[in-house]
C-alpha cells in the first residue's frame, strides 16, 4: 500500500513526466467534515483536531476516504470485538433481514430467547433472567431500577472515576466532571474514593492495605451520606473512561460483602470489562472470584451493533412486575448479531486469546514505560491496557498535553488509540478480540515510533 501524507490522497508520477497524466481525485473528506458540521449537534465531537473520517474497515483494520490504512487498537471503544465487518456477523444480520427486522418485546422471538440462553450459560453463578436494551446507558437505568425495586430502597453508591452513561441518572453515577454536563437534579446517589492504586491519596501501600481503606471508606460513605440503608453499589470491574483503572486484589470481594451487609445490591458493570476481554473469563469480575447480584453489559456483545444486556437471578428478575416496554430492545436483527458474535467467540477462544496478546501487548508496554519516564504507569487486563502519561515521575503530575502528543503521532504511525483519564492523559488500547500475533506486534512498534516522536519533540 502507498503511504500518504495525512488528508492528500497518494500520486503516481512517471519520471518521465514532470507533472501526472491526469489530475489526483480530490479528497471527499473536507466536504464531509463540512457536512458534518453543519448538520450534526457540535458536541458529537471527533476524537482528533484534525478529524479522521473512517470509510471502511475489515478484521484490525479501517481505510481512511483517502486510501490510508490504519490499524485500529482501539475497536470503537472495545465495541468491534471481533474487528470490523465479521463474516459470521455479517451472514447472521444478513439472513435475519430476510425473515423479519423488527417486533417489539410485545412479541416473542426466537433470536431473543437464544440470545439470553447463550448469556445465561456463560455468567457467573446464578445470573440467568436478562433484559436486553440498546446501549449501556439504558442497561445501567433498569439495573438501577431493578435493584431499587427488589430491596424497596432508593439510595445507591457508585465510585469517583467511574463512568456509567449519558442520561441523568447514569451521569449522576459518573464521577467525571467533564461528563457531567448539567448540574444533577438526581438525588440519592454517593460516590465512594476510586481504587486507583497509582493515585492513592494515602501513599503507596500494598493491596491490603489499600483494600481495608476503601472498605472504611464505603462504610463511612453508607452511615454517613445515606440513610444507612442503601439499594446498592455499582461499580465497573475496570474503570474505562477513567484509564482502565484497575482495583487492587481482593476489593471487589470486600465491598461485595459490605454492600451485603447493609442489604444492598451489588451491581457490576461489564459494559467494557465483558465479553473476554480481560482474558481467561468471560467476565472481569470473575478475577475476583465474586457474583454480582446484577450484571451489566454492552459494548463488545454484538459485534457492534447496539445491544445492551442486564443480567440478574431469577429471584431478583422478578421483582419488576409493573409495565415496561424496550421498543427496539432485544429486536431480532440485533439478536442475531449477538448470537453470531457469542458463537465466534466460542470457537476462537477469546477468553484465551485476549489473555495471550493481551500478555504480548502488556510486555510492549512494559518495555516502553521503561524507556520513557513520562509514562508514569502501566496497567490493565488482557486486552484491555493502558499507559497512564506524566510531566514528572516523582510528582505524577497528570500530562494531558502529551497524552495528545502521543495520540496524533499514534495517528500519524497509522495506528487508533484510544485516550481517558479525568485529565485526558490516558492512552488506552483495545483491539479486536480476534488481533493476529503479527497484528499485535504491529502495535507495538508503531507505537514505539509514536513515543519516539513525542520524545523527541516534548
Amino acid at each position: 500500500m502507498t503511504t500518504t501524507t495525512r488528508g492528500a490522497p497518494a500520486a503516481s508520477i512517471d519520471p518521465g513526466h514532470p507533472e501526472p497524466s491526469h489530475p489526483p481525485t480530490p479528497s471527499p473528506t473536507p466536504h464531509l467534515l463540512a457536512e458534518q458540521h453543519r448538520y450534526l449537534f457540535d458536541c458529537v465531537k471527533p476524537l482528533y483536531d484534525e478529524p479522521l473520517a473512517i470509510a471502511s474497515g475489515s478484521g484490525c483494520r479501517v481505510t481512511d476516504y483517502d486510501g490510508r490504512e490504519y490499524l485500529d487498537a482501539f475497536a470503537g471503544i472495545l465495541t468491534t470485538s471481533l474487528g470490523h465487518c465479521h463474516p459470521a456477523v455479517v451472514a447472521g444480520i444478513q439472513e435475519q433481514t430476510t425473515r423479519v427486522g423488527h417486533l417489539s418485546t410485545l412479541y416473542v422471538n426466537d433470536r431473543q430467547v437464544e440470545a439470553a440462553r447463550g448469556l445465561a450459560e456463560i455468567a457467573p453463578g446464578d445470573l440467568s433472567r436478562t433484559f436486553f436494551l440498546n446501549s449501556g446507558t439504558e442497561a445501567i437505568e433498569t439495573a438501577l431500577a431493578t435493584a431499587r425495586l427488589h430491596t424497596g430502597r432508593s439510595e445507591i453508591i457508585a465510585l469517583r472515576q467511574a463512568y456509567h452513561g449519558r442520561t441523568s441518572m447514569a451521569a449522576a453515577l459518573t464521577g467525571h466532571a467533564p461528563w457531567r454536563v448539567l448540574p444533577s437534579t438526581v438525588t440519592g446517589i454517593t460516590h465512594a474514593l476510586s481504587p486507583y492504586p497509582y493515585r492513592a491519596p494515602f501513599g503507596d501501600a500494598s493491596d491490603e492495605e489499600l483494600v481495608e481503606i476503601y472498605a472504611r471508606d464505603l462504610i463511612e460513605v453508607i452511615e454517613t451520606t445515606t440513610n444507612g440503608r442503601p439499594a446498592a453499589f455499582i461499580a465497573e470491574t475496570i474503570q474505562g473512561v477513567g484509564g482502565y483503572i484497575v482495583p487492587p486484589r481482593g476489593y471487589f470481594q470486600r465491598m461485595a460483602e459490605i454492600i451485603r451487609s447493609y442489604g444492598g445490591l451489588f451491581i457490576a458493570d461489564e459494559v467494557q470489562a465483558g465479553f473476554g476481554r480481560t482474558g481467561t473469563h468471560w467476565f472481569g469480575i470473575e478475577h475476583w472470584d465474586v457474583v454480582p447480584d446484577i450484571m451489566v453489559m454492552a459494548k463488545g456483545i454484538a459485534g457492534g451493533m447496539p445491544v445492551g444486556a442486564v443480567t440478574a437471578t431469577s429471584e431478583i428478575a422478578g421483582s419488576w412486575r409493573g409495565k415496561t416496554i424496550s421498543t427496539f430492545g432485544g429486536n431480532p436483527v440485533c439478536m442475531a448479531a449477538m448470537v453470531a458474535t457469542l458463537g465466534v467467540m466460542h470457537a476462537e477462544d477469546v477468553r484465551t486469546r485476549a489473555r495471550d496478546r493481551g500478555a504480548q501487548l502488556r510486555r510492549a508496554l512494559d518495555d516502553l514505560g521503561a524507556r520513557h519516564p513520562w509514562i508514569g504507569d502501566v496497567r490493565g487486563m488482557g486486552l484491555m491496557q493502558a499507559i497512564e502519561l506524566v510531566e514528572d515521575p516523582a510528582t505524577r503530575e497528570p500530562a494531558s498535553r502529551l497524552a495528545g502528543m502521543l495520540l496524533n503521532a499514534a495517528r500519524d504511525e497509522g495506528l487508533l488509540v484510544g485516550i481517558g483519564g479525568l485529565h485526558g492523559h490516558v492512552i488506552r488500547l483495545g483491539p479486536s478480540l480476534l488481533i493476529s500475533n503479527d497484528e499485535m506486534e504491529e502495535v507495538g512498534a508503531r507505537l514505539s515510533r509514536a513515543c519516539a516522536t513525542v520524545e523527541a519533540a516534548r
